[in-house]
């Protein structure tokens, strides 16, 4: 079920509704991108993408490795180690 309808001008324009602005958080000035996915038409705010439109676009449909907080903060401090020469 659609959530929001607009009507495409002559020129090609559309209005986003109010309740659309407001989820997507934008105003005047603001851009919006359309994208394709899977077949269908997605719009978003500009510099507002989640961790998997990031993830897809640097390593396609590959899963990600699943790692613990631990094994992180450890990855984390070895690369900062060896960057600064301490060790």
């Amino acid at each position: 079920m659609a959530i929001a309808q607009s009507k495409i001008t002559s020129q090609g324009q559309i209005s986003v509704p109010a309740d659309i602005r407001r989820k997507l958080g934008v105003g005047p000035g603001s851009v919006l991108e359309w994208d394709e996915d899977n077949g269908k038409i997605v719009l978003r705010r500009v510099g507002k993408y989640t961790f998997e439109d990031i993830h897809r676009a640097l390593f396609g449909n590959k899963k990600p490795k699943k790692i613990t907080v631990e094994q992180m903060d450890e990855a984390i401090e070895k690369y900062i180690r060896e960057k600064h020469g301490r060790r």
